[in-house]
């Protein structure tokens, strides 16, 4: 086996993995399609009916047809690849709020557990100091979740694991909206905003003073509030339209 080949082999199980869970037959055309093999892929005797009936050999011809046309041009492995990861991604990549074709990364931490839940699209999860004078920020927030359809939580909502850290990861990773209140310079914020964009969430910094926030994400746009009713009425007003933006960035199928 030639040096170019072996290095195929690890790729193509990859594919193959990803693609017998995840294509259905109008993914297979259009791969051929994109790689100049339909003939291959219609042609062969047992690929799409194996698919239709879920037949026990359909991994098994996966690997033949996905072997063929990589090996049908030296262009096909990186357009296979580039298909496969926008419509069978691996699993861990989709925790993302946001729609991006781009390159992506997959990471195991080792300080929290992956939840087993799916991210929810209509998350809104709430970072922020647990004080009283906080209360009433809360409720405004909540208040301009709802009315624009989403459920809003924050760590104090739910207690499903022995560790508060572990339980507020699994809420920013189930979450589509982060919103992150700054007031203070709280250092737990500023933590649970840095995985909120590690897992590429929709980040709404907010803050009672501009100073509080942190230089690395003063030249993304923040709400500024005050603290009394006036305030807060401004700060549900602003994050009722974000969320409503914010919305319609989600896929055309889980839009209301």
């Amino acid at each position: 086996m030639s040096e170019k080949e072996r290095l195929k082999c690890p790729a193509l199980i990859n594919l193959k993995n990803r693609v017998a869970q995840g294509f259905n037959e109008s993914h297979w055309r259009e791969l051929g399609v994109l790689t100049d093999t339909l003939e291959l892929v219609t042609g062969h005797h047992r690929l799409l009916r194996s698919l239709s009936w879920n037949d026990d050999d359909y991994e098994g011809h996966v690997l033949t047809v996905l072997k063929g046309i990589i090996d049908a041009s030296d262009d096909n492995l990186s357009l296979v690849f580039e298909y496969v990861s926008k419509h069978c991604p691996e699993a861990g990549e989709e925790v993302s709020s946001h729609d991006q074709d781009g390159r992506r990364i997959v990471f195991s931490p080792a300080v929290f557990k992956v939840p087993d839940t799916e991210v929810n699209p209509w998350l809104v999860s709430v970072m922020m100091p647990f004080d009283s004078s906080m209360t009433a920020v809360y409720e405004s927030i909540t208040a301009a979740a709802a009315s624009t359809g989403y459920k809003c939580l924050r760590a104090d909502d739910i207690w499903d694991d022995s560790s508060v850290i572990q339980d507020v990861f699994s809420l920013i990773f189930e979450s589509y909206i982060v919103v992150c209140d700054f007031t203070g310079k709280n250092p737990n914020v500023f933590y649970e905003a840095g995985i909120a964009h590690t897992l590429g969430k929709h980040v709404v910094p907010i803050t009672q003073h501009a100073a509080d926030i942190p230089f690395d994400l003063r030249h993304h746009r923040y709400v500024e509030y005050l603290n009394n009713d006036l305030g807060r009425e401004s700060l549900q007003e602003s994050l009722m339209s974000r969320c409503d933006n914010l919305a319609t960035k989600q896929p055309h199928a889980l839009r209301r």
